[in-house]
């Protein structure tokens, strides 16, 4: 019986052992250790969809593309992260430097990440997503921009990178936020009459 005693203590003091040594990783002797040039790190971007009704139509803001990849080509405004600012930041800045639009709340919308879909390296795109009266904005290319644009959703240019893709995901995201949300509000003024409100839910859902 005392052998037996004798085993489940040293059997404890064996499941002990390992605790006490894994109590001595601390989070800052992990880090000391920790290589980030084992992994390969992404490029990140925001880009920023940004919706209107303009002319009794749905209309989104484009930029046109100064240089490569598409040069020349229509795409959401949007670029890559700096290492000491947020997403939500970067997408703002990104937003005025390319159509010097400012102050806007944005909502995440959703992130893209296919590998093939930027041709100069890997890149992961955050979506950030705007609907608004285009009334209240001041719109002009940037720096960053050849050109700036609104066009309608249902009759949209070439895109660059996967920016069509982008863009039917927002689509459709803004028409399933009509059945339990006051989004479309967004779109006009203080005061409205009840026939405006639906003429704005017929131009979104594209009914004629």
């Amino acid at each position: 019986m005392e052998e037996q005693k004798q085993g489940q203590v040293s059997g404890q003091n064996a499941v002990k052992q390992p605790l006490e040594n894994k109590e001595k990783r601390t989070p800052e002797a992990i880090a000391h250790h920790y290589d980030a040039s084992k992994y390969e790190r992404p490029s990140v971007t925001v880009d920023v969809v940004m919706m209107s009704l303009r002319q009794r139509d749905l209309q989104v803001l484009l930029v046109k593309r100064r240089s490569w990849p598409y040069e020349g080509m229509w795409a959401i405004p949007g670029g890559f992260v700096n290492m000491d600012e947020s997403l939500e930041n970067a997408a703002k800045r990104e937003l005025h430097e390319e159509t010097s639009v400012k102050d806007v709340y944005l909502e995440q919308l959703y992130t893209f990440g296919d590998p093939g879909r930027d041709p100069r390296t890997r890149v992961i795109t955050v979506v950030y997503f705007a609907l608004l009266n285009s009334d209240e904005l001041q719109v002009k290319a940037g720096d960053d921009a050849a050109d700036v644009y609104w066009f309608s959703v249902y009759d949209l240019p070439p895109l660059a990178f996967d920016h069509d893709k982008i863009l039917n995901y927002a689509l459709t995201r803004l028409r399933g936020k009509l059945d339990y949300t006051t989004i479309a509000f967004n779109l006009l003024p203080e005061q409205f009459t009840l026939r405006e409100l639906q003429r704005v839910y017929e131009i979104i859902l594209h009914k004629k």
